[in-house]
């Protein structure tokens, strides 16, 4: 490997800027595992790296961005990992402070690498990405709340999108009646369906006429990757008992409410975050996702399939809205 490509973006005149650039192995950072990159796959934290720069997701521009890779070990210092080995790293630092997976190489620290799960392909890995592991500890939540297929609906929000659609197809996967929240109902309703969903809701549909702390017990846990104003109302429409497992804010970081579903319904708000989950637990979540939480309609959630040079136009596509299920990256041709 003498050179090889990856997108480079900087910050020019407040504007993120987006080029495919030629590098070098030298160019790399520093870590003890050099893995050549088959698959990565486009994520809502991507697209914001890549078209906003105050949005926080990248600290110091420039950056190589792409937070999730999947791909073959070159070398490594790790006696753990050997060349030739399958690998997937997703989460940490990676595009976000560490050059990331939208290259052709990338090293890392060998403490970020997982094996690839038998019955996962690299690309299959790419299709759950980031947005897959996150909707994957969601689920996971739920069941160490103890909610089970039995104990009632399951509604997940923002369903059109990554997290969301893959909630949804692992949630039928283990058996549970799931409810569809999208604000493109009318354009993805058989999409939705087709992933497992037994009813598509407007958030008009899902948001109360009168605010109150309480309301109809409508589900008895709710998948949420969107956060924002709405949240109040979720909680408020929860079963005792019920759980919200939280990973998103794409409908904004505030939101008010009281305490009295926490209080009067034993309701739980689980906080969801994929960039640090504990190395053990992501390990479990990799092999059940190549198990029981793999969805048997993943194709389905395929969206697209993008090389590299294609990414600013998938960067826009999702900050627009546009975008539905996941955009596959396929970083090494021939393949």
């Amino acid at each position: 490997m003498e050179e090889f490509k990856a997108l480079w973006a900087e910050n020019i005149d407040a504007k993120v800027e987006t080029t495919v650039r030629t590098f070098k192995k030298e160019d790399l950072p520093e870590g003890e595992v050099l893995i050549e990159v088959h698959y990565s796959s486009v994520n809502y934290k991507d697209g914001l790296a890549g078209t906003n720069p105050k949005s926080g997701v990248i600290r110091n521009y420039p950056m190589i961005l792409g937070i999730d890779l999947s791909g073959v070990v070159m070398e490594s210092l790790d006696p753990a990992f050997g060349a030739g080995d399958k690998v997937i790293v997703t989460g940490y630092g990676l595009g976000v402070n560490h050059f990331g997976g939208f290259s052709q190489y990338a090293r890392v620290p060998a403490a970020w690498v997982v094996p690839l799960p038998e019955g996962l392909s690299l690309r299959e890995a790419m299709i759950i990405g980031t947005a897959g592991y996150t909707a994957a500890e969601s689920v996971d939540a739920l069941d160490k709340q103890g909610i089970q297929p039995q104990t009632g609906t399951v509604l997940v929000t923002g369903a059109s999108g990554g997290v969301g659609g893959m909630a949804i197809a692992m949630l039928k996967r283990l058996g549970y009646t799931v409810e569809a929240v999208s604000r493109k109902k009318a354009d993805c309703m058989d999409y939705l369906k087709g992933l497992g969903a037994e009813a598509v809701l407007h958030p008009d549909e899902v948001a109360l006429e009168k605010k109150r702390p309480l309301a109809q017990q409508r589900w008895a846990a709710i998948v949420d990757p969107v956060g924002g104003p709405m949240l109040p109302d979720l909680l408020a429409q929860l079963h005792y008992g019920g759980c919200l497992a939280l990973s998103g804010n794409a409908g904004g970081i505030a939101f008010e409410a009281t305490v009295l579903p926490f209080i009067l319904r034993g309701v739980k708000l689980v906080g969801i975050d994929s960039v640090n989950h504990p190395y053990a637990e992501r390990i479990k979540l990799w092999e059940r996702m190549a198990s029981n939480l793999k969805p048997e309609n993943l194709e389905l959630l395929a969206e697209q399939e993008i090389a590299l040079e294609d990414l600013p136009a998938a960067f826009r596509k999702i900050m627009d809205g546009k975008m539905h299920g996941r955009t596959l990256v396929k970083v090494k041709q021939g393949i």
